[in-house]
Order: structure tokens, then sequence, then C-alpha cells
């Protein structure tokens, strides 16, 4: 008697940046699944990706900011007629949930806040920690906050309140939001242009384009952006 063939394709790999990790585990995955599909997420931030990328790691489709799919293009290495804007993520800071809420309402409020808090977390690694490096260093407290500051090199920054180990989270708001028993203050002000364009595309050497395609496609559907709009993102679609 011959054994059964498993008949099931494999699941497409998608290289995704964090903000939308709660997104796809509550909507876009069990979405995708009722049309038969199966996906296997690389979660990680857009430098982790390319660090990925660079070592040689293999995926169908990739989430990220703008700047790494165009270097990704630059380089041959995704279908260009796949590319799509997605959304837009805001840095924002977050408290433990009943904390009082820090003034945040300007740059120099931010500037002064981040000065008087005792502790805080931000990641080196994701679009967030990039540019809130840079934010302090051009505030000039950039030593004064590193002194007191925990960095993560990747994960959910507002886990760290919860645990009680910092009194403020900053990271993309989408993240911020995704964590329970925290409170969101707000999105840095808007003088400080703290926003990140993330886009989608395939891969060029693709295992299977169109079940990538179909993937992002989900990526897409109205109840796709009602939740990036919960979360804090503004779609680009």
């Amino acid at each position: 008697m011959s054994a059964a063939v498993d008949t099931k394709p494999a699941p497409v790999s998608v290289m995704s940046a964090l903000i939308l990790r709660a997104i796809v585990d509550e909507t876009i995955m069990p979405e995708f699944e009722k049309t038969g599909g199966a996906a296997r997420m690389i979660w990680d931030p857009t430098v982790g990706l390319m660090r990925r990328i660079g070592e040689g790691e293999k995926a169908d489709a990739i989430v990220a900011i703008d700047w790494a799919i165009d270097e990704l293009q630059a380089k041959g290495l995704l279908d260009n007629a796949s590319r799509r804007p997605l959304a837009q993520a805001s840095v924002g800071v977050a408290v433990l949930a009943g904390a009082p809420k820090p003034d945040i309402s300007s740059a120099e409020a931010l500037r002064r806040t981040l000065i008087e808090a005792p502790t805080l977390v931000y990641s080196r690694t994701g679009a967030s920690g990039i540019f809130f490096e840079k934010m302090i260093d051009d505030f000039g407290i950039g030593e004064e906050i590193r002194a007191k500051a925990l960095v993560v090199n990747a994960g959910l920054t507002a886990e760290r309140l919860v645990t009680g180990e910092v009194g403020l989270a900053i990271q993309q708001v989408s993240e911020l939001l995704a964590v329970p028993g925290t409170d969101l203050v707000g999105a840095f002000p808007a003088e400080l242009e703290a926003t990140t364009d993330f886009s989608v595309a395939v891969f060029a050497d693709a295992a299977d384009r169109q079940a990538a395609g179909r993937f992002l496609d989900q990526l897409y559907t109205p109840s796709a952006r009602k939740a990036y709009e919960a979360a804090g993102l503004e779609p680009r679609f």
C-alpha cells in the first residue's frame, strides 16, 4: 500500500516589520487561511530583515520601510511590478495603564518630558529607534538620555512598562498599542515629522509568486484597512 501524498502547498514565507504583528495574527491570517492559504511569518525590524537577506535568508514576500524596499529593488531582488505602498506609521510614547500621561504636545514639551523621565525604553534596530536617537542628538540631550535608557534589540518596547522596568516606552504607535496593560500617550508632535512609510513586494525568486501575491492582497482588504486605522496606522491605499 502506497503512502498518502501530502498535496497541501508549502506555506508562503513573508518577511515583515513588526508594525503588522497584531494585525496579521488577528485579521489577516484568519482570512488568508479561509482561502486555503498558509503563511509562515518572519518577524523582525526592517534593519533585522535586511541583515537576514544579506546573510542569504530567503522569503517569498516582504513588508518593510520604503528605504529597504528601494535598496532591494536596486539590487534586483524584487519583482518591481509587485511593489505597493501600504501604510504610514508614527513614532509615539506609551506609559503603564493608569499612569499619568506626560506632555508631548510640542517638541519642547517632549524634550522636557524625556529629560524628566527617570527611565525609558526604545528599540535601536527599528525605525522608531533610529529616528529617536537622531532626535535626542538634535535636542542636545543624547548622552543624558542614553545613560538612563533601556535599549532593546527587537520586540515590543511597551512590554517593559508592564514588567515595571521603565516608565516611558518609545516605538511606533501601532507597536505600542499592541501591548495590553499600557496607555498610549500619543504620537510625537507633527513638527518633528516622525513618520515612516511602509510598502510591500514579492521577491523576484519567490518559490510561489502567485501565492505570495494572494497573501499580500489580504493586506489591502476593507477589514485590513479598519485594522490599520484601529492600530494607529494611516493606510496608503
